[in-house]
């Protein structure tokens, strides 16, 4: 079943992928008709996060961002499937890196640890490989369908960045700190983890929710620089990036500080432009419940 899922729909997203930018965010508009006023793809959920997160908001203004949500969202998954197809020199058109010698200068003396959320793009992220000598590791979910993981892993390794699970983040990263390989790692930290592994918990867009760690523990483990990486979206199409420093040596830190300054960091950009955040998941889903005591 998976691979007939795979059969039918891959020519589909080649086509897409080879569309002129003009024709293809047509398209992108016409996806946008479909998913929000006709299917409403998670309009409950994403109407529910932006009233919790912005509460003195007015009904029409809640809207106006939800509406503006969707056309962007459209836009970035459509994107993803043009990876597969545009010219690095495209990319690094529609992608660029604000400052690049920062992190340039970086991997020159330690391994570095990129906090990044699903705000605006992160799946052209990946074009970093072609600023840096350091091998680019990217951790990602595995997805279920077998085929489609291997796509969307191939889609994101095109610029000779790796892609890793979770599971396999911690093993490789350890490895690499033996082995005294300069690396960098790239960690999409804002969404909500399961309950059970809720070890912090921090105040975010007014909610008590938990937040991930797993980033931070790394980071202090193998000693790590820690930065934030700022995507905004300048135009359709088209991204800019700039490197914030959080830390150059994690374990100078009090434990969740790193993480507590990632997430206000989060929390501005979102505040600065709502529309380019990722509402369609359930990220204050555990607000409310009591956090794990002597943590």
């Amino acid at each position: 079943m998976h691979l007939l899922a795979y059969l039918l729909i891959y020519p589909f997203i080649w086509f897409l992928s080879i569309l002129p930018f003009k024709i293809f965010y047509l398209f992108s508009d016409l996806v946008y008709v479909l998913v929000y006023h006709i299917i409403g793809y998670r309009k409950k959920i994403v109407t529910e996060n932006l009233t919790l997160a912005f509460p003195k908001k007015t009904e029409k203004e809640i809207n106006t961002i939800r509406k503006k949500f969707y056309k962007h969202l459209c836009d970035l998954f459509l994107e993803m499937t043009k990876t597969m197809s545009i010219s690095e020199k495209e990319m690094l058109k529609r992608f660029k890196y604000t400052n690049p010698e920062f992190i340039q200068d970086l991997e020159k003396r330690k391994s570095v640890a990129i906090m990044t959320s699903h705000y605006a793009s992160w799946e052209w992220t990946v074009i970093l490989q072609h600023h840096v000598q350091s091998e680019c590791f990217v951790i990602y979910k595995r997805i279920r369908n077998p085929y489609f993981d291997k796509l969307v892993r191939k889609i994101r390794a095109k610029y000779n960045s790796k892609l890793i699970t979770t599971k396999e983040s911690i093993p490789v990263i350890l490895n690499n700190k033996r082995n005294n390989i300069a690396s960098i790692y790239g960690f999409a930290a804002d969404q909500s983890p399961k309950l059970n592994k809720a070890f912090h918990w921090k105040n975010f867009m007014g909610h008590n929710v938990p937040a991930y760690t797993g980033a931070e523990m790394l980071a202090k483990k193998c000693n790590l620089a820690v930065c934030y990486l700022n995507t905004v979206k300048i135009k359709r199409g088209h991204y800019e990036a700039t490197f914030i420093p959080i830390a150059e040596n994690a374990k100078d830190f009090e434990n969740y500080q790193i993480t507590d300054i990632f997430l206000e960091l989060v929390e501005k950009q979102i505040k600065e432009a709502p529309e380019y955040y990722l509402w369609t998941h359930k990220r204050w889903k555990h607000r409310g419940k009591k956090p794990k005591q002597n943590q």
